[in-house]
This record gives structure tokens, C-alpha cells and sequence, in this order.
């Protein structure tokens, strides 16, 4: 489990460390998994400030990286996420912001836990394509969530796509229904730490699993994507499309093996493989067939295969 981002921040400021990243609300409780917000030391709060300033330069120097910004990404208390919508969604439907499940503002479901249909007024720190945080928005549940099989979190907001477009002038991102491809170059957009990591889907893993929990035909991406605490929930983006293929959830740290924090491949033939130092995502594909008219979950529609209660 990740540690909060407190008392790296309080060393970091001691140690006279210059400017420091973006940081958002204390931590809710229980969200110290996978990608959530967390630095475990000063050293990586700096490293990260030196890395993104690198970025920055090599995005003004090669303008074609930044082909994905932050447009419709949000930033969560602990983590990231983004409004989004699915190919059937209209204008005028209540908006639905993603994340993941191991970020809930009510804790980590368990394995076989599924989150239907529960009453949440968490906020959302709304971004544009430079990465400001230009409104709020508020959600009205939590439509679902899991951490069985894959790690998502979808809200429902208080306002339509129609509405957030007029007020911010920010459309939501559209999440593809078809697999992606290995070899996509991908943009995965952390909105906590309004930081963008280019890279491609390296594979897949047939299981992926960490601690009590196991996730099904993960994204691996290419060394590249090197997220940290605080990119969990965020959107993986086709950079060709434009479109959600995945939400960033979780790496392996310490090269330890099926650990929290340290998640191992296990393939059909209940092999194990561990790659430290490379991070994952969950597909998203599978999520819009769940959803029909005005976004109304519907678990069992033609198609749906999410883990049901």
C-alpha cells in the first residue's frame, strides 16, 4: 500500500526543493494501492518536478508529443480520472467521470466486491487542454465500481455533457468499444499531477495479479509510461483516435512477486512473470455495452461483461 503525499511534501519543503507539483486534497481513506496518490520520498517528489520539467522542454522542441492534452481529464483528491462518454451517449445525458475502483471515496472493494448504484457527492477538479483546473464538478453516485477483474470507477454527475460543454467549453472524451492494438502509441493523462506520459501497448497480460486482486487481459505498456502515485484513474489514450482504450491503475515497484504494488503476470498456462519498474492498465472496451439510454447502467444487457453484485 502507498503512503499519503504529506510528509514527502513536508520534507520537500524543508529541504528548500523549489516547486512542487500540483498536489490535491488529503487523502480519502483506504486508497493507497496501485497508482493513487502517493511519493515515498522527497527524492521522488523531486524527481518527478525535474522529469516533468524535461517533458515540458521536449514538448516545445517536438510540438508532435503533444498530439493528446488534457482537455475533459480531472483531478480527484488522490488520484486522476476524466469525463467520458460512449459511442450511444447524446449531448443531453447526465455526464460520467472514470476512475478507479481502488480510488473510491468509500475504500477498496474487495475481491468479488461490485459498487452499484451508490449515492456519492464527491468532487472533480476539471481541466483544459493546458492542464488548469477550470471548474468543479460533482457527482451524484457512484453508477459502479470494482476492483474484480478489472479496476474502474464510473460517477454519475449532477450535470449533462451539454452542460459542462456550454459552462467550460470542454467536451468529454469518447471511449472506443473496440480492443486496442498492441503497438498503439498511447498518451496516458494524469490530471493530479497535470502531467502526460507517451508511450505504447507493449502486450497484454492474460492475468494480472496483485495482492487479493486479479485483473483479466491487462494493458502493459512499453517502459516509457513510467507513471507514479496519483496517475491511478487516469485515461489511456489512443494518440491516433483520440479516444479511451484503458484507465492507468497500478505497476511493479520492487520486483516483488503477486504483491501490492508489485503486480505479476500469469498467463493460460499459470506461468509467472514479473516485470519490475512496468506499469499497467485496464481495457475499457467492454465498459459502454453496460450502459444505455440517458447512461443508465444495465448489467444485463446484450454484451455486458462486467462483474456483477
Amino acid at each position: 500500500m502507498r503512503k499519503p503525499l504529506g510528509a514527502a511534501l513536508l520534507a520537500l519543503a524543508i529541504a528548500g526543493a523549489g516547486a512542487a507539483p500540483a498536489v490535491a486534497a488529503p487523502v480519502d481513506r483506504a486508497e493507497s494501492f496501485g497508482k493513487s496518490a502517493d511519493t515515498d520520498t522527497a527524492t521522488s517528489v523531486v524527481r518527478d518536478v525535474v522529469t516533468s520539467t524535461t517533458e515540458s522542454l521536449n514538448q516545445v522542441l517536438n510540438p508532435q508529443v503533444r498530439a493528446v492534452d488534457f482537455a475533459g481529464t480531472v483531478s480527484l483528491s488522490n488520484c486522476s480520472g476524466s469525463v467520458v462518454r460512449f459511442p450511444d451517449s447524446e449531448d443531453n445525458d447526465p455526464a460520467l467521470v472514470m476512475s478507479n475502483g481502488h480510488c473510491l471515496e468509500t475504500g477498496m472493494p474487495g475481491p468479488g466486491e461490485v459498487v452499484v448504484d451508490r449515492t456519492s457527492s464527491r468532487t472533480f477538479g476539471l481541466l483544459n487542454s493546458s492542464g488548469s483546473r477550470i471548474g468543479t464538478l460533482r457527482a451524484s453516485k457512484i453508477a459502479y465500481g470494482t476492483m474484480t477483474d478489472t479496476d474502474v470507477a464510473i460517477y454519475q454527475l449532477t450535470t449533462t455533457y451539454a452542460q459542462i460543454k456550454s459552462s467550460y467549453g470542454i467536451d468529454a472524451l469518447k471511449m472506443a468499444d473496440t480492443h486496442p492494438v498492441a503497438g498503439t502509441a498511447i498518451t496516458v493523462a494524469s490530471g493530479y499531477w497535470k502531467r502526460l506520459y507517451n508511450c505504447n501497448i507493449d502486450g497484454f497480460a492474460y492475468r494480472l495479479k496483485e495482492g487479493d486482486w486479479t485483473f483479466k487481459d491487462s494493458v502493459r505498456y512499453t517502459s516509457a509510461c513510467n507513471t507514479i502515485g496519483g496517475t491511478s484513474g487516469s485515461p489511456v489514450i489512443d494518440q491516433a483516435t483520440k479516444q479511451v482504450v484503458a484507465v492507468n491503475n497500478t505497476g511493479n515497484e520492487d520486483g516483488q512477486r503477486c504483491t501490492v504494488n508489485n503486480p505479476c503476470e500469469v498467463d493460460e498456462s499459470g506461468n509467472v512473470t514479473v516485470r519490475q519498474g512496468i506499469n499497467y492498465a485496464q481495457q475499457t472496451y467492454q465498459i459502454p455495452a453496460c450502459f444505455g439510454v440517458d447512461n443508465k447502467l444495465d448489467l444485463s444487457a446484450s454484451g455486458c461483461v462486467l462483474p456483477k453484485p
